[in-house]
């Protein structure tokens, strides 16, 4: 047995059903191990080593478990950084496998010999060269515990000539360091008591409760209900967040920042008590403002803890746990009156982002897509979304209901990311629709060469393109913030029919140019078994504006657009006709 056929073992050993990869010769050891293992686990090659990690994220978003991704050495490894660095800053479990330069040649500027410590120093939790094999197999499973109790990123790196070497198990000796067999212990983390009753005093004494959820809270969906009901409370959900609650549970007030709903921006700014439970939100000018509600936070990460707001009782703990421990200190509001307050609000923004996606744009309202995916979504879908003006439709318009989940680039929010997350979806739950919602510019980055992948693996996907020929989400960032008209150079993206490329490789596509065409469009791309590119021309002048944006704010923004931007008359005609739907009656 070589090193590289223990590497493959012991990754079956951990349970791994699949590798995410890209060969090339720094890992000739273990790609050959796959072959001599008939490819169990499945070596799934993506178009690029940064599709592979972000697949890998994908997986482990989707499935609770750990992503692993495989790549060569030097470019190989630089391409993994990208999505290593989602997985950090998302709390996601990632182990890289890296090969590196032979051990004979390092130090000598050799062929693809790139210092790999300072390139993962930042992003991995656990970072280790194997350099004899008696390091294995303590390298490989502290690197699985490390990536799953930190919920992080870990790096193995193996020198490409330790691959093919005979493997040797570490002996019962001096500076040998023996491993235990791989499993997955759980450990559930709740808080003494009676901070637990200082949480229970600063909520039960105030009068309007709003709630804060991140994806922390995605187990605790149940408890979270039973403390909003108890509470009279309204729950504001941050985007890596938006799947733990449905959105037709009338007291949820939806996604919460520049890209939330008006019902959580008005919740935050009234309310008179805090909790957050699992979210580490940055934006504290969407939270209450400082002194104006006591709060509390639960959060099983005690470095999260008190730093977005000045939090009075913080619970480190299992988000579950620590709500089954509050909740009989509860005492139910009898004033239901900020409760109701809540869910009218929120009943009307249903109503006002309905005829919002009705609003005439040319030729279709980006609003409208997600809205009549809305109307149709499967009940056990995934949904995957990247980052740009996509987002925008997908936090506001997306309405989670059953048992839907879904995810896109949270605190890193890099382009790129919806289809290789999907990718990796299919194989973590291999019996959901699938749904990748992605800007036309994301689709050129990556978008297309991983469709190939997916059409390799016979997956069910629908990728849906925003076509709007522009960089929207930069462009609106330079209008609004940056006080500057479209710059079309750096803005404007080359044309082409994304319907006709998937059509060209096999797979099926559908163009919308219209939007009396969008409904039936997702009617036939959802009943299809394989994967589907819907490629929807949308008007890319469609602002999107907060509903909580001020009067300065949008005049800075018109000022902007007058000064000569190209599309200034129907930026000005589609704003004013979407932002007039929240005034009507």
């Amino acid at each position: 047995m070589t090193v590289g056929d223990f590497v493959v073992q012991r990754l079956r050993d951990w349970k791994v059903k699949q590798v995410f990869a890209y060969p090339g010769d720094g890992i000739n050891g273990i790609v050959a191990a796959f072959g001599k293992a008939d490819n169990d686990p499945l070596f799934i090659q993506t178009r690029h080593e940064e599709m592979a990690a972000f697949a890998a994220v994908g997986y482990a978003k989707f499935s609770n478990d750990v992503g692993v991704c495989l790549a060569t050495s030097g470019p190989g490894a630089i391409h993994l950084l990208n999505g290593l660095y989602d997985a950090k800053l998302d709390h996601v479990p990632v182990v890289a496998i890296v090969g590196q330069t032979a051990r004979t040649a390092q130090g000598g500027s050799f062929q693809q010999e790139v210092d790999l410590h300072a390139l993962f120093h930042d992003v991995a939790s656990f970072l280790i060269d194997v350099t004899v094999p008696e390091q294995l197999p303590n390298a490989l499973d502290r690197a699985f515990r490390t990536a799953a109790a930190e919920r992080a990123p870990a790096v193995v790196i193996i020198p490409n000539d330790v691959q093919e070497q005979e493997y040797e198990a570490p002996k019962h000796e001096f500076k040998h360091i023996p491993s235990s067999p791989p499993s997955r212990p759980s450990s559930v983390v709740v808080p003494a008591q009676d901070e637990v009753r200082r949480a229970a005093e600063v909520l039960n004494s105030g009068s309007k409760v709003a709630v804060l959820i991140g994806q922390g809270a995605r187990e605790a969906a149940a408890e979270v209900t039973e403390v909003a009901e108890l509470l009279g409370a309204g729950v504001a959900k941050a985007l890596l967040g938006k799947d733990v609650l449905p959105d037709d549970l009338p007291f949820v007030t939806g996604s919460i920042g520049l890209l939330g709903t008006r019902p959580s921006y008005e919740m935050m700014r009234d309310c008179d008590r805090l909790l957050i439970i699992g979210s580490n939100f940055p934006y504290s000018q969407f939270l209450p403002k400082f002194g104006a509600a006591r709060g509390v936070q639960v959060d099983v990460d005690g470095r999260a803890i008190g730093m977005r707001y000045p939090t009075e009782v913080n619970l480190v703990g299992d988000a579950r746990e620590t709500l089954r421990a509050l909740i009989p200190l509860l005492e139910r509001k009898a004033d239901r009156s900020w409760r109701e307050s809540i869910e009218k609000n929120v009943e009307r923004w249903w109503e006002v982002l309905q005829r919002q996606a009705m609003v005439p744009a040319d030729p279709v309202n980006p609003m409208r897509i997600v809205h009549e995916l809305s109307e149709r979504l499967p009940h056990n879908a995934i949904v995957t979304a990247d980052s740009g003006s996509a987002t925008n439709w997908y936090a506001r318009l997306l309405k989670i209901r059953g048992g839907v989940r879904s995810s896109l680039s949270g605190t890193l929010a890099t382009m790129g990311c919806a289809v290789p997350y999907a990718l990796g979806a299919a194989f973590a739950q291999p019996d959901r629709p699938l749904i990748a919602l992605v800007g036309d510019g994301a689709m050129q980055m990556n978008g297309m060469a991983e469709l190939l992948t997916l059409r390799h693996h016979n997956i069910r996907c629908i990728v849906c393109v925003f076509h709007n020929n522009d960089l929207n989400q930069v462009t609106w960032e330079l209008r609004a913030m940056g006080g500057a008209p479209k710059f079309e150079p750096s803005q404007t993206l080359p044309d082409l029919s994304y319907a006709d490329f998937a059509r060209s490789i096999g797979l099926q596509g559908i163009e919308v140019d219209s939007p009396d065409q969008l409904g039936p469009a997702w009617d036939t791309a959802l009943a299809h078994a394989g994967t589907t590119v819907l490629d929807v021309r949308c008007d890319p002048n469609v602002p999107p504006i907060p509903p909580h944006a001020t009067f300065d704010q949008i005049k800075d923004m018109t000022e902007a657009v007058l000064r000569g931007d190209p599309d200034a008359w129907d930026i000005m005609s589609r704003g004013l006709r979407t932002k007039i739907q929240e005034l009507l009656p």
